[in-house]
């Protein structure tokens, strides 16, 4: 094995340290949740000492806060690039779902889910900075998508928010259902890109331009 490969985790180049805080920080939090996790054992897991994630993380909640973005609103500004790119509705949400989907089968998704269902409610800023930040952002991405798609003819005219949120509410409920599958037997045995499927058809049906007139 190389010197390289076995070379200590403090001995990295400085510009590794906040991805190294940040990946210690996401584990840290997904085992013990937000309220327990301790930067004590952020940096013994990030190799470093407690020091130096303060030069570039002033507490946990900011670090929490950067974990948040460096993740999933990565994720939204990536979609809101290619939305501004991409003028054809259809493609735009094609490729939302396809990403949307790949992100919620991530091991990132679980772990930010219990915090957020479970604990943020202790942490009135960082609830806010999420609904805003995510919540909200995400959103309103889906909804300017939905909207063109609406004004092109592609899909029916409805509030296009509720769309947005019923689409939501769609993939987080098979998300969760995801890491949990083993024990939800009617998609236990689905593979991937068939629950995709699922989700895609059942959501564009709902939304043909003559949904009404079948209804």
């Amino acid at each position: 094995m190389s010197e390289a490969a076995v070379e200590p985790r403090w001995r990295r180049l400085p510009e590794e340290r906040p991805k190294q805080i940040l990946d210690a920080a996401l584990a840290v939090f997904a085992e013990r949740g937000l309220a327990a996790a301790r930067l004590d054992d952020i940096a013994k897991l990030a190799g470093l000492s407690k020091g130096t994630i303060y030069l570039y993380f002033p507490n946990k909640e900011e670090l929490f806060r950067e974990v948040i973005r460096s993740s999933v609103i990565a994720f939204i500004a990536n979609a809101e690039e290619y939305f501004e790119a991409e003028k054809d509705p259809m493609s735009s949400l094609l490729k939302w779902m396809e990403g949307y989907w790949s992100w919620l089968r991530s091991p990132i998704f679980p772990a930010m889910h219990r915090m957020i269902t479970s604990e943020l409610h202790s942490f009135p800023d960082l609830a806010i900075f999420y609904a805003t930040e995510v919540i909200e952002r995400a959103q309103r991405l889906v909804r300017g998508m939905l909207e063109r798609g609406m004004d092109a003819g592609v899909f029916r005219r409805m509030d296009p928010l509720v769309a947005a949120r019923m689409l939501s509410a769609l993939f987080v409920s098979h998300g969760i259902w995801y890491h949990q599958r083993n024990g939800i037997k009617s998609i236990a045995g689905t593979p991937d890109d068939e629950l995709l499927s699922h989700i895609r058809e059942f959501f564009l049906n709902a939304m043909r331009p003559d949904a009404i007139q079948h209804a």
